[in-house]
């Protein structure tokens, strides 16, 4: 029995995370005056970029992994969603203007394969596909035995999930966010093309992951509620994502209707003067 305690200090995980802090802090720190010569150091930003890599470790290295690749369903899913929300937008927020801008002035190819990928219609497809499709029970019991098939999923899940929330969260002006009128039909959207893999999880008469089905039970939960209760977790996670990004687009929508036009801006100065 493997045991649910156990934090992962694999050279890989490790090094990897290290590899990413070490680029991060080299691009804000001395390569900022390549990049951006008037930017100052982005504290905010960094701060973000910590929380993403505690975050990202939380989910994949802590017990949580252990408990969630060895005994329930539902531990498993609260990994994703830790990976696809929090620390996917922590990662968005903790890039800076100047920087991603800066990056992409330099490449016409990166910049139109990245307007590609950050449309919308992408962006939300492949955030749909990639999420499902590791769902499917092949490909998931897969993932529990194969280190790296386990990897990819969790790196596939977390780079489609800053796919999808670049077109209502970008602070590039080279590939900027959609309209904020746009934002709730883009959510909505995304809600229901989740319900498939939801209704499938939380309505089905059987386990659909034998891993689970034969695990030691560690707590008082046997196999499909616990299936229910990951599929109950997806959905309710989703939603308050969901609301939380439609309560913002309506706000900042309401701002900007309420913003002086330039032809109203000019006849006040008129009068002013």
């Amino acid at each position: 029995m493997i045991s649910i305690w156990h934090w992962h200090t694999e050279p890989a995980l490790l090094g990897g995370i290290l590899l990413m802090v070490w680029i991060y802090l080299a691009l804000v720190g001395p390569l900022r005056e390549r990049i951006a010569p008037l930017a100052a150091f982005p504290r905010r930003e960094t701060f973000w970029f910590a929380m993403a890599v505690l975050g990202f470790y939380i989910a994949v290295g802590s017990p949580l992994d252990a408990l969630g690749e060895n005994y329930l369903f539902s531990a498993h899913m609260v990994q994703h969603m830790v990976l696809m929300y929090p620390v996917a937008l922590f990662t968005i927020w903790a890039i800076p203007q100047w920087l991603v801008d800066g990056l992409l002035s330099r490449s016409r190819i990166a910049t139109a394969v990245l307007r590609i990928l950050f449309q919308p219609v992408m962006a939300g497809f492949c955030f749909t596909f990639v999420f499902t499709i590791w769902h499917f029970p092949a490909l998931y019991e897969a993932a529990l035995h194969n280190k790296r098939i386990h990897m990819l999923e969790h790196l596939t899940m977390f780079a489609v999930s800053v796919q999808m929330f670049w077109p209502i969260w970008s602070r590039s002006k080279i590939i900027p966010r959609m309209h904020c009128g746009m934002h709730p039909i883009y959510i909505f959207l995304l809600m229901v093309a989740q319900l498939p893999l939801f209704a499938v999880l939380t309505f089905a008469t059987e386990v659909l992951y034998p891993t689970y089905e034969l695990a030691p039970r560690v707590i008082d939960l046997e196999p499909l509620p616990d299936q229910v209760l990951g599929g109950l977790i997806m959905k309710i996670s989703n939603m308050i994502v969901s609301l939380i990004a439609i309560g913002r687009a309506f706000y900042f929508w309401y701002q900007e209707s309420n913003l002086p036009t330039e032809a109203e801006v000019n006849l006040a100065k008129a009068r002013a003067t």
